[in-house]
């Protein structure tokens, strides 16, 4: 790990919540001055989900899926269903800072 060139420098950061956080660490000596932009993002803990589609025989249903964009990019989801009688659409956008709606639609073609 280095040479006698480098220093290590230990950043402990403990955010609240999830989110891009920005910050500047300026290092001064009387020869120089370094400015070092630095960005990190923190994604909120992943949680299992389970859904349970409830409908009478041969009949659509529809479960509205919120994805929240808390990050300071706007998202692209490329969605893939996996399951027969599953249809969603195949991309959603979630721009900075909104809540887009994921449709996702059960139309059972038997008894199940």
């Amino acid at each position: 790990l280095g040479g006698a060139d480098t220093v290590e420098f230990p950043i402990k950061f403990t955010p609240k919540h999830a989110g891009c956080y920005h910050c500047q660490i300026i290092l001064k000596s009387s020869y120089d001055i370094r400015v070092y932009e630095v960005e990190c993002v923190v994604n909120a803990e992943q949680a299992d989900a389970q859904l349970e589609f409830l409908t009478p025989a041969y009949q659509t249903v529809t479960q509205e899926i919120p994805i929240s964009n808390m990050s300071s990019q706007d998202w692209r989801f490329e969605a893939v269903l996996d399951g027969q009688c599953f249809y969603g659409p195949p991309v959603i956008n979630v721009p900075v800072g909104e809540t887009a709606q994921y449709p996702l639609t059960f139309k059972p073609v038997a008894e199940c």
